[in-house]
């Protein structure tokens, strides 16, 4: 039963990865707007707060999606350094608060997985995209701290690093050089794309003019 599923949504094998096939992009699809929809849907404000935060996450993925195609490192089984694709993710559990936010993370994993599919099993599918991404709305824990966006930022981060880490050490763990330590070389891979761009990301949050102009973003996203 699992190989019939798994030939219906995808082809390949788990030594060279699978390709999704057609029923695969409707799914994902279909995921990412019920997620909208749980989302913007559900919630009992006015329907003007809900079509401004609808339109301010739409925007979010759509800039995250752009800039995740501008890489400055991409790795060979997985990961990629990009300008600051992160950071809108972050900016919508900033905005909205934690469960927005990871909702919003959850649908940007399934675009990314609709992107740039990089297949080995389906736990490893939803680890490495709505999970690890859903992470990145864990800024919202921050949202209303001070500092709050820096502060959430990090935890965004961190939690999608730990994700890809425990991913890359139960699905890609046959592909580690013999003689190096899995648990080292999983953290050290991961960090070797994530690290640069949080770190970069980090710095130009510090700069005070760019941190009031989030400010103020964020009184008009919450108007």
């Amino acid at each position: 039963m699992y190989l019939g599923i798994m030939n219906f949504f995808a082809t390949g094998n788990t030594d060279d990865g699978y390709a999704l096939k057609a029923p695969s992009y409707v799914l994902f699809v279909a995921l990412v707007l019920a997620l909208l929809a749980i989302v913007f849907l559900s919630k009992k404000e006015s329907k003007k707060i809900q079509t401004k935060q609808l339109v301010f996450a739409s925007v979010a993925m759509a800039l995250a999606v752009v800039t995740s195609f501008i890489k400055f490192v991409n790795l060979p089984y997985g990961g990629s350094a990009t300008l600051f694709s992160m950071f809108f993710i972050c900016l919508i559990g900033y905005l909205y608060g934690t469960k927005i936010g990871l909702l919003t993370g959850v649908a940007y994993g399934f675009l990314q997985l609709i992107i740039d599919p990089s297949v080995y099993h389906p736990v490893q599918l939803l680890l490495d995209y709505p999970v690890a991404f859903g992470c990145l709305g864990l800024a919202g824990v921050f949202s209303k701290s001070r500092h709050g966006l820096i502060k959430g930022y990090i935890l965004g981060v961190v939690g999608r690093y730990i994700v890809h880490a425990i991913s890359g050490y139960i699905f890609f763990i046959q592909w580690f050089p013999a003689e190096t330590n899995p648990v080292v070389y999983t953290l050290t891979y991961n960090a070797s794309y994530i690290v640069p761009e949080a770190l970069v990301t980090i710095i130009i949050l510090l700069i005070p003019a760019f941190t009031n102009g989030l400010k103020e973003v964020k009184r008009m996203a919450n108007e």
